[in-house]
């Protein structure tokens, strides 16, 4: 089945152990590869890109299940996302290999830029200030390249890529935000035969232009409100009010709604908001501070590994390209629509005058997958990046399509649960591979004070 779908297979070598495994506790172990794929599938005989795949064997040979395949988010992030929730990947699949490929363009696999985005470069596979103009430079004399770098290739590496490694026993499918949809692409472009798909974070059906990326302020404030109570509304809207307050220069950025938006991402320094609106209304500006230090630490537990920094040139091709419906958008337009907003995203102006070659969507984009094996799509009732009735109205397509979807609720739930609410993933993700019945719901910590109960 692949061979019809792709020019040449992936030619990949034999796992061995990684050169990183004793760098950190948690490689230990872990077997690396390297696989070469197209890079334009409908290109017979073309150019090429070199792709990274890491192992976590499992721990009891003899008790080995199979395979779980992970899919990052991003679409710039880095199979090294999943690493800090390695131990709790481990408690959900304790008898799989787990699989962690880096997607085209991100981490140890093939780069938009690859001078500029070398592991070896002055800053890593980040970008450097001075290295941005001749990395887009480079993105536009190698337009056809850079324009290869597609959701629709990308799924034909996984899919490859899960061909060529596979060993005997089951084998999911696990992606998260970006990976959602790459999987279910991956789904309609090159299908392999796998037991089961977990989506964590599902992102809205690609045909729902309310809820594409240019829309994201909208969805970020909407979580907000709902963490607040009508008289922490009042009183956030009066700081916002205040010209040249005290305390702005200890907002990061100077922008305290892009701030509070960011902390929306992780439940516990969510919970820290309104004793921040708190603080600041007395002038004090201590929680606000704390709240600053913690999420540096959050930021900093994310981003602990060489391969971790995400690709933000691949950030703005996909995103431009796939995932905005409004090309034309402009700054006074971003501006205005935030007029009024209490938590706001950076995403919107990111897409302002893209500066790389954006690629035109091809045929399968806003499509639905013939089939689908069984599959659990897992989603916080408070995520600012996928949300929760987006990904309801997506999984209802789904199934409407005949497939056989499976919704399991966290209550209070931000994005990427098997970090934020990792309870509550093990109990749903253990059991969808263990074939039983996920819950329906699960409540992580407590509900926000202002938050409504998520409609059925």
């Amino acid at each position: 089945m692949l061979a019809a779908c792709i020019a040449t297979p992936a030619i990949a070598q034999s796992f061995k152990p990684c050169d990183d495994a004793q760098s950190a506790p948690l490689l230990a172990g872990s077997l690396c590869a390297f696989a070469k794929a197209p890079l334009d599938p409908q290109v017979k005989n073309g150019p090429e890109v070199e792709l990274f795949v890491r192992k976590f064997p499992a721990p009891v040979p003899r008790r080995r299940h199979g395979e779980i395949w992970l899919a990052a988010g991003g679409p710039g992030e880095a199979g090294a996302s999943f690493y800090p929730v390695l131990p709790v990947l481990r408690r959900a699949f304790p008898d799989y290999d787990l699989i962690i490929p880096d997607h085209r363009g991100t981490g140890y696999s093939a780069k938009l830029c690859p001078a500029q985005e070398a592991a070896d470069s002055p800053a890593g596979i980040s970008l450097a200030g001075d290295e941005w103009a001749p990395c887009l430079g480079f993105m536009h004399a190698n337009a056809p390249r850079s324009r290869a770098f597609t959701i629709t290739n990308a799924s034909h590496d996984l899919s490859a890529l899960i061909s060529r490694y596979r060993q005997p026993g089951r084998v999911y499918v696990y992606g998260v935000s970006y990976g959602t949809q790459l999987v279910l692409r991956m789904m309609q472009t090159a299908p392999v035969r796998l037991d089961g798909i977990i989506l964590d974070g599902m992102v809205p059906a690609e045909a729902d232009a309310s809820l594409d990326l240019s829309h994201r302020t909208q969805v970020v404030d909407a979580v907000g409100r709902a963490t607040l109570t009508a008289d922490q509304v009042d009183r956030y809207r009066a700081l916002l009010a205040q010209k040249e307050p005290a305390w702005i220069g200890d907002v990061p950025g100077r922008d305290l709604r892009r701030f509070m938006g960011r902390l929306l991402n992780f439940p516990q320094l969510r919970a820290r908001i309104p004793a921040i609106i708190d603080g600041l209304s007395r002038n004090d500006r201590a929680p606000l501070t704390q709240a600053v230090a913690a999420l540096q630490v959050e930021l900093a537990q994310l981003n602990a590994f060489p391969q971790s920094p995400p690709s933000l040139p691949l950030v703005m091709l996909i995103s431009g390209s796939e995932n905005n419906v409004r090309r034309n958008l402009t700054t006074a337009t971003v501006a205005d629509e935030e007029k009024g907003a209490l938590f706001t995203s950076p995403l919107p102006g990111f897409l302002v005058g893209t500066p790389v070659p954006l690629y035109t969507r091809d045929a399968f984009h806003g499509q639905v997958p013939r089939h689908l094996p069984r599959t659990l799509v897992i989603q916080g009732t408070l995520d600012p990046n996928t949300p929760y009735d987006g990904a309801k109205a997506h999984a209802r397509i789904l199934s409407a399509a005949g497939e056989r979807i499976t919704l399991s609720t966290v209550e209070g739930g931000a994005h990427f649960l098997a970090l934020v609410a990792p309870d509550c993933f093990v109990k749903a993700a253990s059991a969808f591979v263990g074939k039983r019945m996920p819950p329906a719901r699960c409540l992580t910590g407590t509900p926000p004070a202002g938050a409504a109960p998520p409609a059925n």
